[in-house]
């Protein structure tokens, strides 16, 4: 397993909506807001991410942990097997995922739906990797 590297984040005022990019676990993590609320679709869509990467297990259990920067309200997430486990109405969700992942795979969805007032942003992401070793 490779060892923990901490990422590196660097701020920049020009844009509305950032990246932020996790490591930890087996898995490397991005999420980025790709739609803000317009007249008529009150809520933010996100894209999240993951890039699994180790030499000793696969993975079919995972959880996203998702942070912001004020509180949401949980809508909907395409993901596969996608389950709000917790955070409705709060700053951090925790969403159950049910992706095959071999050891070196990747994980991807863009419609993880919340509602929040203006100015949200994401402040951390990771998945946790719940799977049994193979």
């Amino acid at each position: 397993m490779r060892n923990y590297e901490r990422p590196i984040v660097l701020t920049n005022h020009e844009l509305a909506e950032g990246v932020y990019a996790a490591s930890g676990d087996c898995y490397t993590t991005t999420a980025n807001i790709h739609q803000s609320p317009e007249t008529g679709r009150g809520d933010y869509r996100i894209q999240v991410d993951a890039k699994h990467a180790t030499d000793h297990n696969s993975a079919n259990n995972q959880c996203l942990h998702i942070t912001f920067n004020q509180a949401v309200v949980y809508k909907s997430c395409n993901g596969n097997g996608a389950n709000l486990e917790s955070g409705d109405g709060t700053t951090s969700l925790a969403i159950g995922l049910t992706y095959w992942n071999n050891h070196t795979d990747n994980i991807g969805f863009g419609d993880l739906i919340v509602e929040s007032d203006p100015g949200l942003a994401i402040t951390n992401v990771w998945i946790e990797d719940r799977a049994k070793q193979y």
